[in-house]
């Protein structure tokens, strides 16, 4: 094949991508034709833009021809996957020929980098700016992009237990059910056990624009600002009653000798009619306000300055893991990585990190909760007065001078409900009215801690090394003296737990407790494990490439989504995806051999 066919074909794709994105750019009005006529920069009855001083006329015609079809194609979304599949074909054939790869191999060897999951990334870019095209920039947007990351967490925490499972050669198809059953579990116990054996009546919102009710005088306080304890309580007992369903579970598999398909299919059926017996199919609502957080709500964010902490923390994981890493290696001998693949992937990683901090804090808080809580500030800053009125302290005075005229004037009666809501509005149309950023959402921050505590599992420890023992060879780990029961056992328990910690934050981010909670979710994490190179045979995965596999399949939900696709054609979408993700690993494991 001659050298210079791929990178053709590659170049010809990336035209293609170029001008299918431009075209759909005209196409939804990126251009008025209409208006560039009357102006005199469209040639009368040949659309044709004068792209006068820049150039020439051969462009021009090009332009004006993408501009008719802009207006007339409807095609556009197939040309583009055109262009992208002949772009990767031409990378893949490139990487095959065998200098080439060669070379590129030295690179990725020398920067450590695993190319299935630097494969994995291309693909991910590839769908992102599809969907931004196809969407009109609507993708790439950091709202998109801040939901796309909380959707994902869920999946993405199932997903790193799934990848454990699924290197021992078993299944779990009952995590779906389980995450539902154990978020009403919390769920009730939380608004209903707890409380109602305390003589507490349920939780509900005290305060501004919230509902009045009589509590007894010693939990008023505690009540009105969210109980710190209940929702522990409650998060606990999900913990404790998922690591009971897993040892269930786990001694069925392990010990009694039933296929883990056969046990999870049935848990998949026991759990899921478990989460409508405990409530009689009720949907149990509302959470606890500071349960909610952990769901990435209003208030389920870091804001701007504990994401740049955030930020901060892992550049300085990544710099002093590297020298460590260096040290160690130098101190045992081993070969070291080149100054240059040092640098490259610290540099690399502090990129990625400052460009993910700076998305997160570029979404911002709704403005009516921003007001509510400066009209909240207010409140705490007054003191009503016996003949009606309220007199404010010198902070509060400070506050009132910052608010318009409007707003100051509405102040003065602050303690009637109906001018709180009035103010509120007033204050979110101020175009002054200061912009909070987010930041990073409190259910990323469970996802990277969860990452972080099961890579460690993974790599570092015993544990870690016999279940990929197990699934490499089975027999060889028991002559070895591996509990392969035990260790099984574990790892099931281990996926109790985490589909608790999901449930935790399903639960909260959809402020009830539902029946229908986790319903497909078990594919999804199959899916996400297996799409990040975790081998169906058994004995290879990673965490990295679960979280990524997990980021791919969400944001193809998410683009079909903003695509307005029904969700019959999105499960067709992702049956193929899992389908072709499963013959790449297929491929590549008859490549190893």
């Amino acid at each position: 094949m001659p050298r210079t066919l791929p990178s053709l074909i590659s170049l010809a794709g990336l035209i293609i991508i170029i001008v299918a994105g431009f075209q759909y750019w005209l196409a939804v009005g990126g251009i008025d034709v209409a208006a560039l006529s009357a102006a005199g920069q469209i040639d009368d009855g040949n659309l044709k833009w004068q792209c006068t001083y820049l150039l020439s006329e051969t462009c021009n015609t090009v332009l004006g021809q993408l501009v008719e079809l802009g207006e007339s194609a409807g095609y556009q979304p197939l040309i583009f996957w055109l262009g992208a599949a002949l772009f990767v074909a031409g990378v893949v054939m490139t990487v095959t020929n065998k200098g080439r790869r060669e070379a590129m191999g030295r690179v990725t060897a020398a920067l450590e980098f695993d190319t299935r999951l630097l494969g994995m990334v291309g693909a991910l870019i590839l769908i992102w700016i599809g969907f931004d095209v196809m969407t009109d920039g609507n993708f790439l947007t950091a709202r998109n992009l801040w939901n796309l990351s909380v959707q994902t967490s869920v999946v993405a925490i199932v997903a790193t237990g799934m990848v454990l499972v699924i290197v021992t050669r078993n299944i779990d198809l009952s995590v779906g059910s389980v995450l539902g059953f154990l978020g009403m579990v919390m769920a009730v116990v939380q608004v209903e056990i707890l409380p109602r054996g305390l003589g507490i009546p349920p939780q509900m919102e005290v305060g501004l624009l919230g509902l009045d009710f009589q509590v007894h005088p010693l939990f008023t306080i505690e009540m009105a600002l969210g109980n710190a304890y209940l929702w522990i309580v409650a998060v606990l007992a999900g913990v404790l009653v998922g690591a009971l369903i897993g040892l269930f579970q786990g001694f069925w598999i392990a010990y009694a000798g039933v296929p883990a398909f056969i046990v999870t299919l049935g848990g998949l059926l026991v759990f899921r009619g478990a989460a409508w017996w405990v409530t009689s199919g009720r949907t149990v609502a509302p959470m606890d306000t500071t349960f909610q957080d952990l769901g990435g709500g209003i208030g389920g964010s870091i804001g701007a300055t504990g994401s740049w902490i955030v930020g901060g923390l892992a550049i300085l994981m990544f710099v002093v893991g590297a020298f460590r890493d260096r040290a160690r290696r130098q101190q045992f001998g081993f070969p070291l990585k080149p100054m240059w693949a040092e640098v490259t992937v610290v540099m690399l990683s502090i990129v990625l990190v400052l460009g993910a901090v700076q998305v997160m804090n570029s979404f911002y808080q709704p403005e009516r909760t921003v007001a509510t809580r400066i009209v909240d500030d207010l409140l705490t800053q007054g003191t009503l007065q016996a003949d009606g009125g309220v007199v404010f302290s010198d902070e509060g005075l400070e506050i009132i001078a910052t608010l318009p005229e409007e707003a100051q004037a509405l102040t003065t009666e602050i303690d009637d409900r109906r001018t709180q809501r009035e103010l509120v509005g007033v204050l979110a149309d101020w175009p002054d009215l200061e912009r909070i950023a987010r930041g990073i959402p409190i259910p990323v921050l469970i996802l990277i801690g969860v990452a972080l505590a099961m890579s460690f599992i993974a790599t570092r420890t015993s544990f870690g090394r016999y279940v990929f023992a197990i699934g490499g060879n089975p027999e060889a780990a028991v002559l070895a003296g591996v509990n392969a029961k035990r260790v099984v056992l574990y790892i099931f328990m281990l996926m109790g737990v985490l589909c608790a910690i999901a449930g935790a934050v399903q639960t909260a981010r959809l402020n009830a407790g539902a029946n229908s909670t986790g319903t497909l979710l078990e594919l999804q994490a199959i899916a996400a494990a297996v799409i990040g190179g975790t081998s169906l045979a058994g004995g290879i995965g990673t965490i990295p490439g679960a979280l990524l596999g997990a980021l791919v399949m969400q944001s193809l939900q998410s683009g079909m989504v903003l695509l307005g696709m029904d969700t019959p054609l999105q499960n067709i979408v992702i049956g193929f995806v899992l389908i072709v993700a499963v013959w790449i690993d297929t491929v590549y494991q008859k490549r190893r051999k």
